[in-house]
């Protein structure tokens, strides 16, 4: 895996990131059926949520491959009564790598980078909730060091939260 450390998006990957997360959500779409998780991305999405939060991308040969999204402020699906007290949590609202680039260490790279992210900012956890069914990364998220905080539902869908805890 040769790819760029994590760069901040800028306006002009809009629309490259709307096509990276409408393909990963017709991937999952395929695999686990239609979901949450089959929600399409618009350029318009994007740079609504470029403005509100700081997204960053990851390239290999010239291409975003991979992006998260990150805020101090506390989305809506979280509820904070299962994570650690922390004075200042991190939030990782979307992470995708395009389907053809999973499981080769993009999505680990990503989160490795994120960490060092959150260091810089400074942030004392990422938190983070993912879907509780097939097309979740609940185990991925395990895998890379993060902790289950607890089970929820949110507008009838089911979510495992996870953190991080950096300091």
């Amino acid at each position: 895996m040769d790819a760029s450390i994590l760069q901040p998006a800028t306006v002009s990957d809009a629309s490259a990131l709307a096509t990276l997360h409408s393909a990963v959500a017709e991937h999952l779409t395929s695999l686990h059926g239609h979901g949450p998780w089959s929600a399409k991305t618009t350029e318009k999405g994007v740079l609504y949520a470029m403005r509100h939060s700081k997204i960053f991308v990851a390239q290999h040969d010239g291409k975003i491959v991979g992006t998260l999204r990150l805020t101090t402020k506390k989305p809506w699906a979280i509820d904070t009564k299962y994570f650690s007290p922390v004075p200042t949590p991190l939030y990782l609202l979307a992470m995708a790598i395009s389907p053809a680039h999973q499981r080769k260490g993009f999505g680990k790279m990503l989160l490795e980078e994120s960490e060092r992210i959150a260091e810089a900012w400074p942030a004392d956890a990422i938190r983070l909730d993912a879907y509780d069914a097939a097309a979740g990364a609940g185990g991925f998220y395990a895998r890379c060091g993060f902790t289950e905080c607890g089970r929820a539902a949110y507008r009838g869908t089911a979510l495992t939260y996870y953190e991080l805890l950096l300091k």
